[in-house]
C-alpha cells in the first residue's frame, strides 16, 4: 500500500461532522466545564486544543476544539520522529541495527532528546555543529527539512519537525538556521496528532508490524505509583483513566507548555484517542489541567459506540 492509499483509507473511514455531534456536545461540555475551574490563573481559550477521535464504532468519529491551531508540540513531536524512523526502514533509506532501536526506545519510552537529536540526524543527514557559510545552510535546512515534508505528502497540514529537541537550547548551525529558515520552532496541531495516532492504532501508519512496534514503544501504566509526578504515566491523561483501563501516549512538557496524545483502551472495551494541548507559562506546571479534560470527555461519552 503506497502512501497517499494508506492517507486516504484513514481519511474515508472518518465519520462526517454531523455523525459526530454528540460527541462534539461532550467534548464541548468538557472544554467549558473545565475552563470554568481553571480561573486562577485563569484558561484562556487560545491556551488549550483537544482533538477526540472515538474507534468504538463502525467508523471513526472526531470532534476538535481548536483542532487546526498550532502549538510547540515539546515531546509530542517525537511521535511524528518515530514514524518517519519506520517509514525510512520499511523503504531501505535507514540500516536497521541495535543502536537505532535503543534511540527509538529511549526517544518514546523515556523522552529522551539526546537519543531524539540521534534520530533526527538519521532521519535527515544532518548533524549539529558550527555556523555554516550561507550555501552550506542553505543545503543543511533543506535536508533538515525531509520529515516536514514527508508528513506534508501525506496531507498533513500542521506538522513542522524540523527543529531538535533541546535540554539547554541550540547553538551554532542550529541556532543559525532557526533565524535564516524560519519557522524557528517545531509546531503541530491536536487533529494531526491525533491523525498520527489513529492511524498508528489502526495498523495503517507504514505497515500494521511496524504499527505495533511503534504502539509497544508508548504503553504506560496509570495505576502504579512512580516516583516522578510528571511521568508520563501519571502526570498527564493517566489519572482521567477508570480502573481497568489501558493506556498509549506520548506526553510533551516545557517550561510554557504541557500536551498529551493518549490512546485509551475502556475496560468495556473500545478505544478513543484524546489528544490535549496546554499553553502558558502559568499552567505548563500544572499537573491537573489535561486529566481533568479527560476526565469530563470519558464521562459525557454517549453509552453505546456512536
Amino acid at each position: 500500500m503506497n502512501h497517499t492509499t494508506a492517507t486516504l483509507l484513514f481519511a474515508f473511514c472518518l465519520a462526517p461532522a454531523a455523525a459526530g455531534q454528540p460527541l462534539q456536545t461532550a467534548l464541548d461540555q468538557a472544554v467549558a466545564n473545565t475552563r470554568a475551574d481553571f480561573t486562577a490563573p485563569a484558561l484562556l481559550p487560545e491556551q488549550l486544543a483537544v482533538t477526540v477521535i472515538d474507534l468504538r464504532g463502525t467508523a471513526p468519529v472526531q470532534a476538535h476544539y481548536r483542532g487546526e491551531a498550532r502549538f510547540y508540540p515539546a515531546s509530542v513531536i517525537k511521535l511524528f520522529f518515530l514514524a518517519a524512523a519506520h517509514r525510512w526502514l520499511e523503504d531501505g533509506r535507514l540500516t536497521d541495527s541495535p543502536e537505532l532501536r535503543r534511540g527509538l526506545h529511549d526517544m518514546i519510552v523515556d523522552s529522551s532528546n539526546d537519543a531524539t537529536n540521534f534520530i533526527v540526524d538519521l532521519l535527515t543527514g544532518t548533524t549539529s555543529g558550527p555556523e555554516l557559510p550561507p550555501d552550506e545552510l542553505k543545503t543543511w535546512s533543506e535536508k533538515r527539512g525531509a520529515v516536514t515534508r514527508y508528513f506534508e505528502s501525506l496531507g498533513y497540514r500542521n506538522v513542522n519537525a524540523k527543529r531538535k529537541t533541546w535540554g539547554d537550547g541550540p547553538f551554532g548551525r542550529e541556532r543559525q538556521d532557526m533565524t535564516a529558515h524560519p519557522p524557528a520552532r517545531n509546531f503541530l496541531s491536536t487533529n494531526d496528532t491525533a491523525r498520527l495516532l489513529g492511524e498508528i492504532a489502526a495498523g495503517r501508519c507504514v505497515t500494521p508490524a511496524r504499527s505495533a512496534e511503534m504502539l509497544a514503544l508508548m504503553v504506560r501504566d496509570p495505576f502504579t505509583p512512580k516516583a516522578d509526578p510528571d511521568d508520563q504515566s501519571i502526570g498527564f491523561s493517566g489519572p482521567a483513566l477508570p480502573p481497568g483501563a489501558k493506556l498509549w501516549s506520548k506526553a510533551g512538557w516545557v517550561s510554557w507548555a504541557r500536551h498529551d496524545a493518549a490512546l485509551i483502551e475502556l475496560p468495556e472495551g473500545g478505544r478513543l484517542i484524546i489528544v490535549t494541548f496546554t499553553d502558558g507559562r502559568e499552567h505548563a506546571n500544572n499537573r491537573a489541567i489535561i486529566p481533568a479534560v479527560g476526565r469530563r470527555i470519558l464521562e459525557n461519552l454517549t453509552v453505546a459506540a456512536p
